[in-house]
């Protein structure tokens, strides 16, 4: 009967260790280290490897009055930016011959998905120059090695 008793205590102290912040034994824990625990909470795991020149789809949340729906769209990434909370990803697609630019926040509770539709081969970081090409001048060449 103690041994249950043990085992059960031991369950429940481990339960509750684990969502709670790890604490330097015999000090504060300070504002930089909730903030950095709060940001790892947050962080999408679920998120594919991406890279610019690679076209994709994200599935944005969308709320119109009490109904919430999620809306695809398809682009090419021209731009990365940031790294671990605050990582951006610039889409842009051609929308009724007008080129649209949208800027995604990827640990954002707006987006829902970021899905691959084809990888791209492209040889600069930041893909700017696609702004000042028209019709088949802007596609990118597919990538099959990633």
């Amino acid at each position: 009967m103690a041994a249950e008793i043990n085992e059960i205590d031991a369950t429940a102290a481990t339960s509750t260790a684990s969502t709670e912040v790890a604490k330097p034994a015999g000090r504060k824990l300070c504002a930089y280290d909730l903030i950095k625990a709060f940001e790892a909470e947050q962080l999408k795991s679920d998120l594919p490897e991406l890279y610019v020149g690679d076209t994709v789809r994200v599935g944005v949340r969308i709320s119109e009055g009490n109904k919430e729906r999620v809306q695809p769209y398809e682009g090419v990434v021209i731009a990365k930016r940031h790294g671990g909370m605050n990582e951006t990803i610039t889409v842009r697609r051609i929308f009724q011959g007008i080129g649209v630019e949208r800027v995604f926040l990827l640990h954002s509770p707006q987006v829902a998905t970021v899905k691959v539709e084809r990888r791209g081969k492209v040889r600069r970081a930041k893909l700017f120059y696609l702004r000042d090409r028209v019709g088949k001048a802007t596609r990118v060449k597919q990538r099959f090695d990633r």
